[in-house]
């Protein structure tokens, strides 16, 4: 996901639970604090090692800090348009919204699990689903008990909603 689909979004807003918001966070200051200045160093010190055509350190560590660079800018611009949604301001609903881990059975009586969560957040486990997706769409608003039917490129599946729960 690019910038450039926030912005097509109503008011660029992007969802993201507080735990994926804090995971953000987190990366932000270990590059600023942490990566970003080591490998300044590691620059610096390969710069004084003299002539910067040839020096293989020089250009990695220059190449190194352009993405880390970028990375940070990225960052930078996502948490100032994030809008952060706890699940627990959730918990007690029979509804499936944003955040909530929905446990589902197919036609086949196959149950799987899931937790609808933010783009930003979905290298952080298994399980999760992004809120743009077929299955995350299907879902919303759905209770227990309901069926959902999912429309995939491999054609629509039904499936019934079993539980619905919100928080850890």
């Amino acid at each position: 996901m690019t910038d450039e689909d926030d912005e097509r979004r109503p008011g660029g807003a992007v969802h993201i639970t507080l735990e994926g918001y804090r995971r953000l966070a987190a990366e932000l200051e270990r590059l600023t604090k942490v990566d970003r200045p080591k490998v300044v160093q590691e620059v610096s010190d390969a710069a004084a090692q003299g002539d910067r055509s040839e020096n293989a350190e020089y250009i990695y560590g220059k190449k190194k800090l352009r993405e880390i660079d970028k990375r940070l800018q990225f960052l930078q611009r996502r948490l100032d348009k994030v809008n952060v949604v706890d699940p627990r301001d959730h918990a007690g609903k029979a509804e499936v919204y944003f955040g909530a881990t929905v446990t589902v059975e197919d036609e086949d009586g196959k149950r799987a699990t899931y937790t609808i969560v933010g783009e930003d957040e979905l290298g952080s486990g298994g399980g999760r689903i992004s809120i743009n997706s077929p299955m995350a769409r299907a879902l919303l608003r759905k209770k227990v008990d309901d069926v959902a039917t999912v429309r995939r490129p491999a054609g629509e599946v039904d499936v019934t909603i079993i539980t619905v729960k919100y928080g850890a």
